[in-house]
């Protein structure tokens, strides 16, 4: 998975710009910023402009096809500082899970941690060549609401930290109620892709657009898009 991070970057210089929050769904306030992040003067609700543009066609292809359904936008814009707190709170979160003693951890148990928490997170590199992915401005987590303005459910949480994170987790299930979970990631999917953005092979909620993980899963030599 981390393969991404060896494509080139040439940054176009593409504006990080502010996402105009009237036109989708989004929580308020941002669900890192309650966990305790600080952005300072920064917003999570930023994109490249270029980015934002596909983002805004998709939203009209949605609405146009599903009467009143939105993109609920969970998170966009994320500085080094806060992928590095959301690792370190994933980190002690799963700690006192797993009723360990932070003071006390083995070697081997960081290590077992830390995996775990590097399968949802991406580590918070301050190098220009391996920028994570939502430091460029150009990934995004998402879902869908409905008409009623409620969150629909596909299966399980973003930032799920099991298995039913995988795109396909509802693929063969049976029962009715996960049937539609699997059809709701798939119409997210389907609307995202018409316009140029590709899925995380592990995380049903995250897209991207120019960055390395875009160009890694479409074959492309070079990224668009680096740490901003």
């Amino acid at each position: 998975m981390k393969n991404y991070s060896k494509i080139v970057i040439q940054d176009c210089k593409d504006e990080l710009v502010p996402i105009p929050l009237e036109y989708f769904s989004v929580q308020d306030p941002h669900p890192y910023k309650k966990l305790g992040a600080i952005y300072g003067g920064k917003s999570p609700y930023y994109l490249r402009s270029m980015v934002l543009e596909s983002l805004k066609s998709a939203q009209n292809y949605l609405q146009n096809k599903y009467e009143g359904w939105k993109l609920h936008i969970f998170d966009a814009y994320r500085p080094i500082n806060v992928q590095q707190f959301m690792v370190d709170y994933t980190f002690s979160h799963l700690t006192r899970e797993q009723g360990l003693n932070s003071k006390k951890l083995s070697i081997l148990e960081k290590r077992n941690l830390l995996n775990q928490v590097y399968k949802i997170w991406a580590v918070p590199s301050k190098k220009y060549t391996s920028p994570p992915p939502h430091s460029t401005g150009a990934a995004i987590d998402l879902t869908l609401v409905n008409s009623k303005g409620c969150l629909l459910d596909m299966g399980c949480e973003i930032d799920d930290l099991s298995k039913k994170s995988h795109p396909f987790y509802y693929f063969h299930s049976k029962s009715s109620m996960e049937i539609a979970y699997n059809e709701r990631r798939e119409i997210l999917n389907k609307i995202m892709s018409n316009y140029g953005f590709v899925r995380h092979p592990n995380e049903w909620w995250h897209f991207s657009l120019g960055d390395q993980m875009w160009a890694w899963q479409s074959n492309r030599k070079i990224a668009y898009y680096g740490r901003i």
